[in-house]
């Protein structure tokens, strides 16, 4: 069996993978930088005339508390990147399948949800370095449209805005911050909420094809129906097996009561 202890080594041990896009950058090479697997975001941009699309094979989530335990599987979350400029994308996201399932301790009983998930647009705008090499920021605003109520979707708007920094510590180490700051649909439907996170991440590049991360995050949610404070670590590997290709895994575990115990993705990414 899995346990937090586990998962937390995991994520201490398992995570240098996207948050250092430039540390898998050659001169004369494609820029190819996926968001993917880590938890934090880069500044990174896909270049005029290509198109960069990041899924997840399989993204698994567990909350264990007192009361219940909720797993939470989404299957091809699609993500892709457009450039339409030398520092600006598009981005469109899209989870294609999710489930809930719920299993209440004690009394019993067990209720499940499926369906797809909302449609994220976002623009990323670099301002340092779209490379991502050296330091590198921008800001990339987002709009969320409802496509299913929760626990798949959100069932209202969102909008917010994600402040990505890079920088190259050495020629194989990158330092990741991504700040985030959103207005979120409430619980119960009635309206929106602030929520901000604050990510930090350390990226290594073991070879020139393979990139270690390890984050930790810190977000706090105010939302009406109670305000939780969610504090996670997490590690992804990633390996480019060519200059447009990319295979990864993340393990994350919860370090606070009110956050999700664990979660393991698999997927990649694939530049055209």
């Amino acid at each position: 069996m899995i346990t937090r202890a586990v998962l937390t080594g995991l994520a201490l041990a398992a995570g240098l993978a996207a948050a250092s896009p430039a540390l898998a950058q050659g001169g004369d090479d494609p820029r190819f930088c996926p968001n993917r697997p880590s938890l934090g975001a880069s500044a990174c941009t896909t270049e005029p005339g290509h198109v960069q699309v990041e899924a997840s094979a399989f993204d698994w989530q567990r909350d264990d508390n007192r009361t219940d335990r909720d797993d939470q599987i989404l299957v091809a979350d699609l993500l892709a990147r457009i450039g339409v400029g030398p520092r600006t994308e598009l981005s469109l996201g899209w989870t294609a399948f999710g489930t809930d399932r719920d299993r209440r301790k004690g009394a019993g009983g067990i209720s499940r949800v499926s369906g797809v998930g909302d449609v994220r647009l976002a623009v990323r705008q670099n301002l340092r370095n779209p490379g991502g090499d050296g330091l590198s920021f921008g800001i990339e605003p987002f709009v969320i449209l409802p496509l299913e109520p929760q626990p798949i979707g959100d069932g209202d708007w969102e909008a917010g805005a994600v402040i990505p920094v890079t920088y190259d510590l050495s020629k194989s180490v990158n330092l990741a911050l991504t700040g985030q700051v959103a207005a979120l649909a409430d619980e119960d439907g009635r309206g929106r909420h602030l929520n901000y996170s604050g990510i930090i991440g350390l990226g290594y590049a073991l070879s020139d094809q393979v990139t270690w991360v390890s984050e930790v995050s810190l977000e706090r949610d105010d939302d009406p129906a109670g305000g939780e404070t969610h504090v996670l670590a997490a590690q992804s590997i990633a390996w480019q097996p060519t200059k447009r290709t990319q295979l990864d895994l993340l393990a994350a575990a919860g370090l606070t009561r009110t956050t999700p115990d664990i979660r393991i993705a698999l997927g990649g990414a694939i530049l055209f």
